[in-house]
């Protein structure tokens, strides 16, 4: 009966350990302990029935069968090597990721992804929607998120420069005939974004009209417009969001005065080897943002 052949671990362990005459650095380079790397090479020995390095005081040496056995041995490990990139490979252009905020996502995304779609129809895409801009990680091919621009991580680029709307329910739009109409009906409030609605009312010279009539509160810009949308009061949106409600009917904006916003949309890719799909996602969403 043919017995099974030697651990990947032991024979990686020799090569290695091989090309250094070391354990010391083989162990460095593969991520083990000095003392798992022996462990490897002697068992490897045990399986081949003679030693594979004369063990010297402060170093080795390859015996003769261990310089016979390197390259048929590292030929097989460039085979192996060679075929899991391939494989990895085709894993990695048959997928995407992009990690995005939960509002963007809903609102603009989605015609950025029907741009990549037209050309890469079977590569899979994953969104990853995320909440009070907590980061895609290393998870992400490519990373949306939103900062104040003071406050914008290196290595961010900026997709466009945005700028503030305000909106509400086209019956309501119908009613305000000046800002100061504003006041009469409740405010809805982003939580984060508390500079927004002053921002607009100095834009549009409507500061001290008085308190509104209420507030509504929500941790997410979708939501705003959905209530907005709904006839539940009138919000002040990045241009990014509100221009998609707009052009779907759903919401109107009685005023058009656009401040620039404090807030915007920046781009980051993954570190590291970019696949060929990653690289078409990245090209639908700046052309995307350039419509922006």
């Amino acid at each position: 009966m043919k017995r099974p052949p030697p651990p990947l671990t032991h024979v990686r362990s020799f090569e290695c350990a091989a090309r250094h005459l070391s354990f010391t650095r083989a162990a460095q380079e593969l991520g083990f302990t000095q003392a798992a790397i022996s462990t490897h090479v002697r068992a490897l020995e045990h399986y081949l029935g003679r030693p594979l390095f004369t063990r010297n005081a402060r170093s080795l040496t390859l015996t003769e069968a261990g310089e016979a056995f390197l390259p048929s041995l590292r030929q097989a490990l460039t085979q192996i090597d060679t075929a899991t990139e391939a494989i990895a490979k085709s894993a990695r252009e048959a997928s995407v990721v992009i990690a995005c905020p939960t509002s963007l996502a809903q609102i603009w995304l989605p015609a950025a992804l029907a741009r990549f779609r037209q050309t890469h129809p079977v590569v899979e895409v994953l969104v990853h929607a995320t909440v009070w801009e907590k980061p895609g990680g290393d998870i992400a091919d490519l990373t949306i998120s939103i900062h104040r621009d003071d406050e914008v991580p290196a290595g961010h680029a900026r997709l466009w420069p945005d700028r503030l709307m305000l909106v509400c329910a086209p019956r309501i739009a119908a009613r305000l005939t000046a800002p100061a109409d504003l006041w009469q009906y409740p405010q809805i409030h982003v939580a984060g974004r508390q500079e927004y609605w002053p921002l607009m009312a100095r834009a549009l010279r409507s500061e001290g009209a008085g308190p509104p009539r209420s507030i509504l509160r929500t941790n997410g810009s979708a939501v705003a417009l959905e209530l907005a949308a709904s006839g539940l009061g009138v919000t002040v949106t990045l241009s990014a969001l509100g221009e998609t409600y707009v052009t779907r009917g759903l919401v109107a904006e009685p005023f058009a005065t656009r401040p620039s916003s404090p807030w915007g949309y920046y781009l980051r890719m993954a570190g590291g080897r970019r696949s060929l799909a990653a690289q078409a996602l990245l090209d639908a969403v700046r052309a995307q943002a350039a419509l922006s």
